[in-house]
């Protein structure tokens, strides 16, 4: 057979690989990928029985001048060509996501898979001689242990090869190494703060989510020694985090002991020494011993047992039984039900914190009315803060603290001015200025603020980290409410107990108290910080002590609601 004839069977048998990679049919025109080569393999040489070929007379001599030589015949030539390979397959599988993508993964994070494997020439990243690789069981067994980090396994199906075979077999093997990258890409996008929007639950709930890109996780994972440790260590790292995961394991290694609840009636509040037909209900609920005459005495045991389940619950723990603490009892904690989802719901909003909160930074703490400055993952100093009313909430959001100012103006927020201010200048022009504040018109505007001094509601100082809702650290002249347990009465900003020792922290050495105060009544002065310092308004209902307590702050603002529905909601 001559070449032409040879060059022909080359060409039916890559219309027949493309044909299979791409699953067109071998009729339809063929339009190589342009990211792809395909290289054939040299064929073997023929076998050619000499008996077969029948004599030829001898080509005359070429005529001077052509230039030009008959050319030789050719043995014929069988070219197999195999394209059910997962190299090969794979070409054609990355182009059809409906195959091995899932639901929460967008279309940018499923261009990114796509890009991956494209860079490298389509060759798997799980598989390896049709069976999976020691790598992918390791990312495997991370996947199947997604519930130990409070997220949900059957978001990460695994793919199954055991038992393939057939015409269908590369295809398959195509199919379940993209399937596992795309678990594994959604696995860590999520242990990043990936399952919820948090804007979606609340516009006050503005974390910057540091959520990794496809590209880079299938990057890191197969460069890793264990794939498996690389890819949960996208879940914090921080050690309220790790303390909540131990928790989460506690309460559900006690599901198997637990006794139903006892639910105690509503009824009047109860307070020592009173009589009620509940009270041996309430020795029941917390396992105290039930006196034999069924004495209704609420007594010493009682009250004690109700401010210890106070103090749990985040409630003034005055071993009063009052509609509140009532209420708590009749959502069922003793059962973990709720308790698991708000262990879960707190775990998912450390996700949403940088992974390197700094060195040297500050955290408010909104249900626990705290604020502390932590050097080294070291508490150096806290201090008692109001935050803002449930009707106006603070945010939730990490920026970066760059100065403080002393001796500040209060401008008043267009909120305050409109609901405020403006109803009552209405009725009297003069309403603001005879209170203090100084009235400024440009045009059709009005802006209302109120200079420095004893009455100003910022205080003395206040400490600025310019963000979309112009909230800030400051002082207060209202210093009585610092004595209350419960201390959500602002607008939304932070007020902070003992603030010149506050800023002592944050200034550093160059700024003693005594030179702060130096500074009070000489009109508006600001300061810069040496260094800037990274400052995170978080909110958690749950933490765990040094000694391995779990506390519980009043959820203020409903969060741990919002966020156990959401949750509740992807599935």
């Amino acid at each position: 057979m001559r070449a032409s004839t040879a060059a022909c069977i080359v060409a039916v048998g890559i219309g027949l690989l493309t044909a299979a990679i791409t699953g067109r049919a071998a009729a339809e025109p063929i339009v190589p990928a342009q990211s792809a080569s395909l290289v054939l393999p040299t064929p073997p040489a023929a076998a050619v029985d000499v008996r077969d070929i029948a004599p030829t007379e001898p080509e005359p001599p070429a005529s001077a001048g052509t230039g030009t030589l008959a050319p030789p015949d050719l043995p014929d030539i069988a070219v197999s060509i195999t394209a059910d390979e997962p190299s090969v397959a794979l070409a054609g599988r990355i182009l059809d996501a409906r195959d091995w993508t899932l639901p929460r993964l967008g279309e940018e994070q499923r261009g990114a898979i796509r890009a991956f494997y494209e860079a490298r020439g389509f060759n798997p990243l799980w598989i390896a001689d049709g069976a999976f690789t020691p790598a992918a069981r390791k990312i495997m067994a991370a996947l199947t242990d997604a519930a130990a980090e409070g997220l949900d396994p059957a978001d990460y199906p695994l793919p199954q090869i055991d038992g393939l075979e057939g015409s269908s077999r590369g295809r398959a093997l195509a199919d379940a190494d993209l399937k596992l990258s795309a678990a594994a890409v959604l696995y860590a996008r999520d242990a990043r703060g990936g399952r919820l929007e948090p804007t979606k639950l609340s516009k006050l709930l503005t974390p910057t989510r540091e959520l990794p890109e496809a590209g880079d996780v299938l990057e890191r994972l197969g460069a890793a020694t264990d794939p498996g440790a690389a890819l949960a260590a996208y879940n914090p790292q921080h050690a309220q985090y790790a303390a909540l995961k131990r928790k989460l394991a506690e309460v559900r290694s006690e599901r198997p002991a637990q006794t139903p609840v006892v639910r105690v009636p509503k009824g009047p509040t109860l307070r020592l020494g009173m009589q009620d037909e509940r009270v041996p209900l309430i020795r029941a609920r917390f396992g105290l011993d039930v006196t034999p005459d069924g004495d209704h005495t609420y007594d010493e045991k009682v009250a004690a047992a109700i401010a210890d389940f106070q103090r749990a619950h985040g409630l003034a723990a005055d071993g009063v039984l009052g509609a509140q603490t009532l209420a708590a009892l009749g959502g069922g904690e003793t059962t973990n039900g709720r308790l698991e989802a708000d262990i879960i719901a707190n775990m998912e909003r450390w996700r949403w914190l940088p992974a390197n909160l700094g060195d040297r930074h500050i955290s408010v703490n909104i249900p626990a009315y705290m604020v502390r400055v932590l050097d080294r993952g070291e508490v150096i100093h806290e201090a008692r803060v109001i935050v803002g009313k449930p009707e106006t909430p603070t945010p939730v959001f990490s920026d970066v603290m760059r100065h403080v100012v002393v001796n500040p103006y209060w401008n008043v927020p267009p909120s305050i001015l409109r609901k405020e201010f403006l109803p009552h200048m209405a009725q009297d022009p003069d309403y603001a200025a005879r209170r203090g504040y100084e009235v400024i018109r440009r045009g059709n505007s009005i802006s209302i603020r109120q200079p420095p001094g004893e009455r100003n509601a910022l205080g003395h100082i206040k400490f600025m980290f310019p963000n979309q809702h112009a909230v800030y650290l400051h002082d207060t002249p209202s210093r009585s409410l610092f004595k209350r347990s419960e201390r959500a009465f602002s607008h939304g900003c932070v007020r902070v107990d003992d603030p010149f020792t506050f800023a002592e922290i944050v200034l550093g050495d160059a700024w003693p108290q005594s030179r702060m105060k130096k500074l009070i009544g000489k009109g508006e002065r600001l300061v810069r910080l040496p260094e800037l310092i990274p400052i995170h308004l978080t909110y958690f209902t749950l933490m765990v002590t040094d000694e391995g307590k779990l506390v519980r702050y009043p959820d203020i603002y409903s969060h741990d609601q919002r966020v156990a529905a959401a949750l509740r909601d992807l599935h």
